[in-house]
């Protein structure tokens, strides 16, 4: 495995992507019990019928806010206020945090002995996907978008599980799994459970991210390189009509819809050096727009398209960024010496009439 590879995502993108090699991913983290400000809830086993969905244990409130206050209270970026992302600021584990983009202030939505890494937003904006850890394994968690209620879905301690994505409606997850051997491509009710495999193929496939109309799944694969040197792939939302998107020795990662589903930004490292880029769904199109000497990495669009969020480590170490569509107006929003990444944008939800 590269040195930038474990430099660039040292513990979420490292979990799943080295099946072929001989490196175990999980021995790359601290061990630790989980202890997180809300109690880790493990769902039923996959071979129960479940008839409700998982009961969490008292929770807490979410922790105390770091703020700052600045002069002027700006509108919010990219038509939503908040970014969820993970960072080690507060200790030597990765923790998830929410920033409001209108007045500087961050809330702290987890705190354990592990590393905790961000997923996206449900379609409704009241809860959020993650990546946590146990002792020996990855796996897909969702919590409250304050940070409480923390459910295991994976519940397969031997599994490694990770880089979840939500369906249109809110009702499924896709995520990746390397329970049969392999990453593979999954789908998963809200409860973790009905599980079935979308993508059956001997290569390495992950990083799952549902189109906006849920129709389709982008997703990377080696499945026709050597391992390890990923292309970006499209699927329709059953795993029917696999087809590929990028070609050559690129090595992608991360793949991001544009609102408007006919785009979709993604990392690719290309000539050395991994940057953000744009293209469209048939392949056309495809534009750099970081052209960095550093390494930019996870975009992610804001809900109304007017901006796309990334971490970068053009500054010494990762920050969260902005750009707009065509990369110009880079934006530290970060600026902390920590380690700041995965950048999610919390949807924006229509008020009632």
């Amino acid at each position: 495995m590269s040195s930038l590879y474990k430099r660039a995502l040292p513990f979420l993108a490292f979990i799943l992507i080295t099946a072929c090699t001989a490196v175990n991913p999980i021995s790359e983290v601290p061990e630790g019990p989980i202890n997180l400000a809300s109690p880790i809830v493990e769902k039923p086993t996959a071979t129960k019928e479940v008839t409700q969905a998982p009961v969490s244990s008292p929770t807490m409130a979410p922790l105390p806010t770091e703020t700052q206050s600045p002069t002027a209270t700006p509108p919010p970026l990219g038509g939503s206020g908040e970014i969820v992302f993970g960072s080690n600021r507060d200790g030597a584990y990765t923790d998830i945090y929410l920033l409001n983009t209108s007045d500087g202030s961050l809330t702290r939505l987890t705190k354990g002995d592990s590393n905790t890494f961000p997923g996206p937003f449900s379609p409704d904006g009241n809860r959020l996907l993650f990546t946590g850890y146990g002792l020996t394994n990855s796996y897909v968690g969702l919590m409250n978008a304050d940070g409480t209620d923390q459910v295991d879905l994976s519940g397969r301690p031997n599994t490694d599980e990770g880089f979840a994505t939500w369906s249109a409606d809110g009702q499924q997850i896709a995520f990746s799994s390397r329970m049969d051997g392999n990453n593979a491509i999954y789908l998963m009710n809200v409860d973790g459970m009905n599980i079935t495999r979308l993508t059956n193929n001997q290569a390495d496939d992950f990083d799952p991210a549902w189109s906006p109309d849920g129709s389709l799944i982008a997703f990377v694969s080696d499945r026709d390189n050597p391992t390890g040197v990923n292309n970006l792939y499209l699927m329709n939302a059953d795993g029917t009509d696999v087809r590929r998107v990028t070609h050559g020795g690129e090595i992608d990662y991360g793949p991001a819809w544009s609102p408007d589903g006919k785009q979709i930004a993604y990392r690719a490292d290309i000539d050395g050096n991994a940057d953000i880029y744009l293209i469209n769904l048939d392949g056309s199109g495809k534009v750099n727009l970081t052209h960095d000497p550093a390494s930019d990495w996870a975009p992610a669009w804001s809900p109304d398209g007017n901006l796309i969020a990334f971490q970068s480590d053009r500054d010494g170490n990762w920050e969260i960024y902005t750009m707009h569509p065509d990369g110009s107006e880079p934006d530290n929003l970060t600026q902390n010496p920590a380690d700041d990444e995965m950048p999610y944008w919390k949807p924006v939800i229509p008020s009632a009439s």
